[in-house]
């Protein structure tokens, strides 16, 4: 009968069922390193099911000098896109024997910390890592000797594997795609100024905005948190200003939405009053009305690459850039029925 959690079985517990050595038992559960008999080891694995006997996983990964596991730090799993991104690289993981533990900073650089050095005691096998606000704790990661991807805009000068998005580039586009209608009084959404991504989203905006000779409105810039309710609250106070940006962008999709929450409760609709594209779409985008035209990233290439750069970073670093892919949906202002699943004018590649 198997025991319960306040008082494991152990192997002599199985040996002393199965009638075995203790040796013997250790043989079966590590497929050797000396064969046992057919016999021997079915009598051996009745008694691992009778006793409930389950292998220390930590001590097995201690002798063998894998854990089988990951980690994965991000900022915040409530954002879609962090999300999103992170069940692709659990997939893949899965899909290669191996274990995902997630870290949620909750955009906590003293919680990011602590999360990294859980993971490392846990001898994890290598770590994705996607930081708060692009200062990284690369060091506390370097010094343990653990493999590791980054997964945001870092310097490529720190010698790491990186993985990214040109996301000035992506907010350029999508910016400059919400110009192509005429819009003279555009807008931004953006996330708290002290972050890096919200500085490169400033930028490609600011560039999108200067190349079709359209003047910056300071008082249209709206920095907010990353979620739906930073949007509400970001378009609740353009509401209270002396006049409304024709256009927005969104820098990401949760803002977009909260936006046209609240914009939807005072009667203004999206496009046909005030239009609007964002960054970091997911699936949602789509399915949203009206549907968000919107930048996304290859979030399954893009975890593909990354286990592939863990596996083999006992070589060269490498620099991965992804590019990022512009999708048109109903809230610029483009007619419903364009094709909006793959032609060359709707969606382009940088």
């Amino acid at each position: 009968m198997a025991k319960n959690t306040l008082n494991r079985a152990t192997r002599s517990d199985v040996a002393k069922e199965a009638g075995t050595s203790v040796a013997v038992v250790s043989y079966v559960i590590n497929n050797g390193p000396r064969p046992v008999a057919a016999a021997t080891r079915l009598r051996v694995q009745e008694a691992i099911r009778k006793t409930g006997y389950r292998p220390n996983s930590l001590a097995r990964a201690l002798a063998s000098g894998t854990t089988k596991t990951y980690g994965l730090v991000v900022p915040n799993i409530a954002n879609a896109f962090i999300a999103s991104f992170a069940h692709a690289l659990q997939q893949e993981a899965l899909s290669n024997g191996m274990v995902m533990l997630l870290g949620d900073a909750g955009d906590s650089r003293i919680r990011e910390l602590e999360l990294i050095n859980n993971l490392l005691s846990q001898q994890v096998d290598g770590i994705f890592y996607n930081s708060v606000d692009r200062h990284p704790y690369i060091d506390v990661i370097q010094a343990s000797g653990t493999p590791f991807v980054m997964l945001d805009r870092v310097d490529p000068g720190l010698n790491v594997n990186i993985l990214r998005v040109d996301e000035q580039a992506a907010a350029h586009q999508v910016t400059a795609h919400l110009l192509s209608h005429g819009y003279q009084d555009v807008g931004i959404i953006c996330g708290p100024l002290e972050m890096l991504n919200t500085q490169d989203r400033l930028a490609g905006w600011r560039q999108a905005l200067a190349e079709y000779g359209v003047t910056e409105h300071p008082e249209w810039i709206f920095p907010a948190t990353y979620t739906r309710e930073g949007g509400y609250q970001a378009a609740q106070q353009m509401m209270q200003g002396t006049a409304l940006p024709r256009a927005i962008f969104a820098s990401n999709e949760t803002q977009a939405i909260g936006c046209i929450r609240a914009l939807a409760e005072n009667n203004i609709p999206v496009p046909s009053q005030v239009a609007l594209v964002c960054f970091n779409g997911t699936e949602q985008s789509a399915f949203h009305v009206p549907s968000l035209t919107t930048v996304r990233q290859p979030v399954s290439e893009m975890a593909k690459k990354a286990l592939e750069m863990l596996a083999a970073s006992e070589g060269k670093v490498q620099l991965s850039e992804f590019l990022h892919r512009l999708e048109i949906g109903e809230s610029c202002g483009c007619t419903f029925g364009e094709d909006r699943h793959g032609s060359a004018d709707t969606i382009i590649r940088k």
